[in-house]
């Protein structure tokens, strides 16, 4: 990309944005491979997804009636754009009793190993190695991380239905005209207190579940990043995946590969918003180049040696280790002494 910022008008704003944390988390998930874990991500939840599903209307199915099995697929709607359509809630309810039970079961398989996949790809973006320990007790602890997951979710989606349900309801009451100022004002706050569940929920998803500790205030970004960009995903992609879902082209995998495309949108979502947690706060190229050369302490005890100092030093190691042999001393000749006779 050093040609980039080589260009003579575009040339200073790409360089600029190359120094942004934007661009910087973007090389950090490159870096770690994201394609590859928003690859993973996608296929263990498309395959937990239909058992989640399931298994909340099958626990609903005794408390829910027909209107409010209605209800649930207006929200459904609202939260999973252009898919919902696709998917017949009322039989499902119906036959809730049957499949409950299947589903419970592929859920203990499929929703715990979808929460430990997650929970690993999470701990990938911060260079972190997989949980060690007894799997036994790995299995335990996921199957609680997806009893909170499947918790915070469903206050997420009970406030943002809630609030959008009282905003409609308050503007009919005022008399509120359609494309008046009013009712926008008011579905603005129901857009509102919507990001404000999703924050609550990727709170949970990338503080809790990978288990690490990032800065407040990296955090607090993050979940703003992910919270207000899931609710723009789920108005820019509702009109697209239903058009994806009514193909003819696609056949009977209309509907399965628009639900592909969106889980693998928030996939990718969540990851950068991992990543922005993750990526260290500094650019590299923004550090000064004395730093570098001075380094700590314990660097400049090592480079004092003689790896670091030259061949001088290496001479002088040499002749320290091999010191110079002393010349050979003969013994002095004796000396005649005068009352000695001569010989």
């Amino acid at each position: 990309m050093d040609w980039l910022t080589k260009l003579p008008v575009i040339g200073p704003v790409a360089a600029w944005f190359f120094r942004t944390r934007v661009w910087r988390v973007y090389e950090h998930l490159e870096a770690h491979k994201w394609q590859r874990l928003t690859a993973a991500i996608t296929f263990t939840s498309f395959l937990a997804l239909f058992p989640m599903i399931v298994v909340g209307i099958a626990a609903g199915a005794a408390f829910l009636s027909r209107s409010q099995v209605k209800d649930f697929e207006k929200t459904l709607a609202d939260q999973v754009p252009g898919i919902s359509g696709q998917l017949d809630i009322q039989q499902l309810a119906d036959h809730a009793g049957a499949i409950g039970l299947t589903a419970g079961a592929l859920l203990l398989f499929t929703g715990v190993g979808w929460v430990g996949t997650l929970r690993e790809c999470l701990r990938a973006v911060w260079d972190l190695e997989e949980d060690p320990g007894n799997p036994v007790l790995l299995k335990l602890k996921d199957l609680g991380a997806l009893i909170g997951l499947g918790a915070a979710a469903l206050v997420s989606v009970a406030g943002s239905a809630f609030a959008l349900a009282v905003v409609g309801w308050l503007a009919d009451r005022m008399g509120l005209d359609e494309g008046g100022v009013g009712r926008w004002l008011l579905r603005l706050a129901g857009y509102a207190v919507a990001i404000g569940a999703d924050f609550l929920l990727l709170w949970y998803v990338l503080r809790w579940l990978p288990r690490v500790r990032p800065e407040r205030d990296l955090m607090v970004a993050a979940c703003l990043i992910g919270a207000v960009g899931f609710e723009l995903l789920k108005l820019l992609l509702g009109g697209y995946l239903q058009g994806v879902a009514a193909k003819n082209t696609y056949g009977a995998f209309g509907t399965p590969i628009a639900l592909l495309l969106w889980i693998s949108f928030m996939a990718r979502l969540l990851l950068y918003c991992a990543g922005w947690t993750a990526t260290e706060r500094v650019s590299p190229d923004a550090a000064s180049p004395d730093s570098d050369q001075r380094g700590s302490p314990d660097q400049t005890s090592e480079s004092s040696g003689p790896a670091a100092s030259g061949p001088a030093s290496a001479h002088q190691d040499s002749s320290r280790e091999s010191p110079r042999p002393k010349p050979e001393q003969r013994p002095d000749p004796p000396r005649s002494r005068p009352d000695d006779p001569p010989r």
